[in-house]
């Protein structure tokens, strides 16, 4: 399935931002050990993108040759994951999907490097939830609503 054009993104500072004006193809969860590390998380969720359709705003990305075969890209002020891409393929860049303003329209269509999955992934939505306003002292949710209008 491929989702809607003309989708806008970036990192948790805005330093980085984009915009996209093709589709997002083969959205997966990657779970390889590599992405865990990149990411600092138990999967990274990643979506695929033509090069050309692809434009950043001020800022762009730092990149890190994470293999010989590629290199991942991250906001230097903030250290946001954002990028994704293999030298074999040029044209073609993933993205961190839940760096899309709308990161909940694009949903993951399959689960790569399952070699590496944690054991114990398929038993979260067993545990116990909450929302962060819960679980979040008041002066710090003020001060995030703060930064967010400033």
């Amino acid at each position: 399935m491929t989702y809607p054009t003309q989708r806008e993104g970036g990192c948790q500072c805005r330093a980085v931002r984009f915009s996209i004006t093709g589709p997002i193809v083969e959205p997966a969860l990657c779970h390889c050990r590599m992405c865990q590390l990149a990411f600092g998380g138990y999967f990274a969720a990643l979506g695929s993108v033509a090069v050309s359709d692809l434009s950043w705003h001020a800022d762009r990305p730092t990149i890190f040759r994470s293999s010989r075969a590629a290199e991942r890209g991250f906001c230097r002020t903030c250290g946001t994951p954002l990028t994704f891409q293999y030298d074999a393929e040029p044209g073609l860049i993933s993205l961190a999907l839940a760096c899309l303003d709308d990161a909940a329209a694009v949903p993951p269509e399959r689960q790569d490097g399952v070699e590496a999955r944690l054991p114990w992934l398929h038993d979260l939505w067993q545990l116990p939830a909450d929302t962060t306003e819960n679980t979040t002292p008041a002066a710090v949710i003020a001060a995030i609503q703060a930064n967010k209008s400033g």
